[in-house]
C-alpha cells in the first residue's frame, strides 16, 4: 500500500490517498480522525506522471471537484470489510447529488430500517471521503454532526458545494 498527498485549496486540510497499485483503497483528510483507518508512509505527488494511474485519476477527480464541478467519472476504488448493510448505506450516500444533503433518518427511512444511528455508524465507517460523499449526510433537521474528516472540513465542503450550486441558478 502506498499513500499519496493531495494538496487542497485554502480552507481545507490536505487529503491523503491510498492505493494498492490497482485501485484507490482510502481517501481522507490529513490529521483527521479518519487517519486511524489507514497506516502507510506518505509519498509526495509532485511528479504526477510517475504516479499509479488510479492516483492520477483521483488527482484529476479532485481537481475537478475543487474547481466547483461534479466530476463525470469515478476513480476505481475498493472498500474492504463491507457488510451488506454498509454497502447499501454507502450506495445510497453515493446517490446524494452535489450540493445537496440528506439526513441519517432519511436514509434509514428509504432503506426501511429503524435506526438512524445504525446508518450513522455505516456512514462513519466510509474510508473513501468525497468520492463517497459522506459529508453530505446530516443529523436530524439538518444539524451538523460529527465527521471523521473533521467538522471544519465538512462545513467547508458543504459551503464549497452550495456556493457553486447556488451560483448556477
Amino acid at each position: 500500500m502506498n499513500t499519496y498527498l493531495y494538496p487542497t485549496p485554502e480552507g481545507f486540510d490536505d487529503l491523503l490517498m491510498c492505493t494498492d497499485g490497482e485501485v484507490l483503497t482510502g481517501l481522507w483528510f490529513a490529521g483527521s480522525h479518519d487517519e486511524y483507518k489507514h497506516i502507510s508512509d506518505v509519498v509526495e505527488t509532485q511528479n504526477v506522471a510517475s504516479l499509479p494511474s488510479v492516483i492520477r485519476d483521483t488527482n484529476r477527480w479532485l481537481d475537478i471537484y475543487f474547481s466547483g464541478r461534479q466530476p463525470n467519472f469515478t476513480p476505481s476504488y475498493r472498500m474492504e470489510g463491507l457488510t451488506p448493510f454498509r454497502k447499501a448505506v454507502l450506495e445510497m450516500v453515493c446517490e446524494i447529488p452535489f450540493g445537496q444533503t440528506m439526513t441519517y433518518g432519511e436514509i434509514a427511512k428509504r432503506m426501511n430500517v429503524r435506526s438512524a444511528q445504525a446508518v450513522g455508524g455505516a456512514v462513519g465507517w466510509n474510508p473513501i471521503c468525497l468520492i463517497v460523499p459522506c459529508h453530505r449526510v446530516m443529523g436530524a433537521k439538518g444539524k451538523l454532526t460529527g465527521y471523521g474528516g473533521g467538522l471544519h472540513n465538512k462545513i467547508a465542503l458543504l459551503r464549497h458545494e452550495a456556493g457553486f450550486v447556488s451560483s448556477t441558478k
